[in-house]
Order: C-alpha cells, then structure tokens, then sequence
C-alpha cells in the first residue's frame, strides 16, 4: 500500500510539473492515515507490514555518496560559501525557532521538542532525548518541517531570483533535511547533491549547537 500510493502521488505529482502544492510526500501521509483510520488498521501493524521500506531509508543515505562522488569538483568549489552558509543557516534555524516559541508562550518541553527540528529524523530525536524533551513531537516536527520546506524552497527561490542550483539545494537540505533532499533530487541532480550534503553536515553542526543555544535562550 505505502509503495502504490506514494507512486501514485508522485506520477501525479510529475504530471502536474512537479508543482510545490503535488508534493507526493505530503499527499502519501494523509492518504495513508485516513486509510488507516477508515480499515481501523493500526501503525504498530501497519508498520509492521512496512518495515522492509522502512529499512531502505538507511542504504537511501547512503546511496547519496554516488551523485556527490559524481560532481565532487563542483562540491569543492563551492566549499567555502557551503561552510558559511552552514553555520549561519544553522544558527538561524535553532535561534528563530527558540525564540519564537518563547515569544508565543510555549512550555519549556516544547520549545526543547521543537529546537531540532531542522535535522533529519533519527538526529533529532536523539537531541531531543538528550535535553529530556518528548522525541513524538520532535519527530513530527520534523516531518511538518520537511514538508512545508519541500513545498515553498522553489517557489520562494523563484520569487528572490536565486537560480544557481547549488545554492537552492543546500537551502533545501539545510531547512528541510530529509524530504527537502528528495525534492530537490525531483527538481535538478546538482541541487539534490547539495542538499544532500547540507542535510548531513546540518545533522552534525545542531547537534553541537542545540543544546548551547538551548541553555542561553531559554528562560
């Protein structure tokens, strides 16, 4: 079921040229979920039944070294400005999301959940673990961030004028971690290469910098 739906919403998704709102990504989840609730299926079974694709997301990732290995001469040209756009976009990540929760109220618990919530998945959660937050809700902010990122990155970077895809794929990767990468392989083999790239050094540098911007921002 996972596979026909999600080959569905992506042949939808193409034929629609590959508009922002078709992302197939977003459609699979609440076509899936309103199937679960209709057959009174459960995740746990449900998950159990899906857990073979679940275990292709780990040879996924890495199979992300073959396309980066196939344009690393223009991965090394771009390593500076890829270094500094890392931090800053990192930085701005953790700090604008610390703050604004802070600025609406939010419990501490929850502005914890949601610091890492630019990372892939599987780092986030074990951030969040580590500063004693609830894993479920950074999980699923990760999830709602990868996909809102994978919606508006190209018609923002339409709208600003930036069309170097290097640059459009490492905001991608950057902001919109796991799910941003696939959209931005659907859109153009150099742009997925560098969200790939900005996805995994991300991972690193919040897990370094979470729990200090953390600890000075939160009241």
């Amino acid at each position: 079921m996972t596979l026909v739906v999600y080959a569905t919403a992506d042949a939808v998704s193409l034929a629609r040229g590959r508009h922002p709102l078709a992302n197939p990504m977003a459609h699979s989840m609440w076509v899936i979920g309103a199937f679960l609730l209709l057959t009174g299926t459960s995740y746990t079974s449900y998950f159990a039944g899906a857990q073979f694709v679940h275990f292709l997301l780990g040879p996924a990732t890495v199979a992300l070294a073959v396309p980066l290995y196939e344009n690393r001469k223009v991965v090394v040209a771009a390593i500076l400005p890829m270094l500094a756009a890392l931090v800053v976009g990192s930085i701005t990540a953790i700090v604008s999301m610390v703050l604004l929760a802070e600025a609406a109220g939010l419990p501490r618990a929850v502005i914890l959940a949601l610091a890492p919530k630019s990372v892939t998945a599987g780092v986030a959660m074990g951030i969040s673990e580590q500063l004693g937050a609830d894993p479920s809700l950074t999980a699923v902010s990760v999830i709602l961030t990868g996909i809102m990122g994978a919606i508006i990155v190209t018609p923002l970077m339409n709208q600003a004028g930036i069309t170097d895809f290097r640059a459009r794929g490492f905001a991608a990767g950057l902001a919109a971690h796991g799910i941003g990468t696939a959209h931005a392989f659907q859109v153009d083999a150099v742009a997925g290469v560098f969200s790939g790239i900005a996805m995994s050094l991300n991972a690193l540098v919040t897990s370094l910098l979470v729990p200090l911007a953390v600890t000075l921002l939160v009241h």
